[in-house]
Parts: structure tokens; C-alpha cells; sequence
């Protein structure tokens, strides 16, 4: 296969290898922790049946993020025609006490827990922000595509791009934390 200046393609293996966690990042900040998986693997397939027909692609982490945005706008549509059987935006909501006993107290277990706890706190505070927010932060804090790709993405101007992550930012940051902010406040 002949790649960008005339030379050979890499196995695609190596794409998967290198580019494999920047996608599952954006995955998981577009469609959510539980469904990232499958979009992950939706992505790398919709990418190996066209990937000896991409020798003109430059860029492809921007490339493989296109796909994955597109899949998971295909599984959000497939979502609003299934009814929601239970209502998963308290999944995040429960606490692990550092001290309990039953828990082992304050070893690895418990920390890895409130990690994980945390995690699912930042996955779900992310699938509250708007649309085009989630999208810039997501593309850019979790991918690392720079503003003028996200830009190109969201088919906006890379200031645009730019407000977008930032306003996404600091919305994520009084989700995550909105005690502190009431106490600084009063």
C-alpha cells in the first residue's frame, strides 16, 4: 500500500496502536463510559474498510476522531428512538467512606474505588455540557487536536472552538465542585 509521499502504508495495527486511546478518550466523552467500547471498535472497523484508499490523509488521529464523531452521532440517533428504562445520571452520585472498615480502610482498594468514583463523577459532569462544548473539550483536552482541527470538526472558527472548550472547561469545573464554589461565594 503506498502511503503519503510515496512510501507504504503502515499495518494498520500500528494506527490502532498508536491512536487506539486518543479515540477511546473521545469516545467515552462523546457517548459515555459504558457504550465507549462499542463505538471504539465501530470507529477502527469503519476505519480498516477504507484504510488502503487513505494514502492522501495527513493527519490520521484527526481522521480517526472524524470517524468516531460520526459513529457516535449515528448511536445517539439510534438512542433517541429506544425509551430510557431508568434514569443513569445518579450512577455517579455514591460515596465510598475512606475510613470504612468493610472496605479496608485507607489501602489501594478504597483509593482505586474513589478514583473510579471520580472518574464516573467527570464522565457524567461531561454529559451534561452542551453539545458543542462536550465536543471542544473532548476533541481538544482529551484527544489533543489542536484548535483548528477541532474547529474544522465543529464547522466553526477556531475562536469559536477556542470559547467553546473554555466555556466547557469551567462549566465541568462548577459541576465538579459545586460546594467550593458556594463557599468561596458566601
Amino acid at each position: 500500500m503506498s502511503g503519503p509521499a510515496g512510501g507504504t502504508l503502515p499495518p494498520f495495527e500500528t494506527l490502532v496502536a498508536e491512536h487506539g486511546g486518543t479515540v477511546l478518550r473521545v469516545c467515552r466523552g462523546l457517548v459515555g463510559v459504558d457504550d465507549a467500547d462499542d463505538i471504539w471498535q465501530e470507529t477502527f472497523l469503519a476505519a480498516l474498510r477504507v484504510y488502503p484508499t487513505t494514502a492522501g490523509v495527513l493527519n490520521r488521529e484527526a481522521w480517526l476522531v472524524t470517524i468516531a464523531r460520526n459513529k457516535a452521532i449515528d448511536h445517539h440517533r439510534k438512542l433517541q428512538r429506544l425509551p430510557l428504562p431508568v434514569d443513569s445520571s445518579t450512577a455517579a452520585e455514591v460515596r465510598v467512606d475512606d475510613g470504612d472498615a468493610r472496605l479496608g480502610g485507607g489501602d489501594g482498594v478504597v483509593r482505586s474505588v474513589i478514583a473510579g468514583e471520580a472518574a464516573a463523577q467527570v464522565w457524567a459532569a461531561l454529559g451534561q455540557l452542551p453539545p458543542t462544548q462536550r465536543e471542544a473539550v473532548v476533541y481538544h483536552h482529551l484527544a489533543g487536536l489542536r484548535y483548528a482541527a477541532v474547529a474544522e470538526l465543529l464547522g466553526n472558527s477556531e475562536a469559536a472552538a477556542r470559547r467553546a472548550a473554555s466555556d466547557g472547561m469551567k462549566t465541568l469545573r462548577s459541576l465538579l465542585s459545586p460546594e467550593e464554589r458556594t463557599d468561596e461565594n458566601g
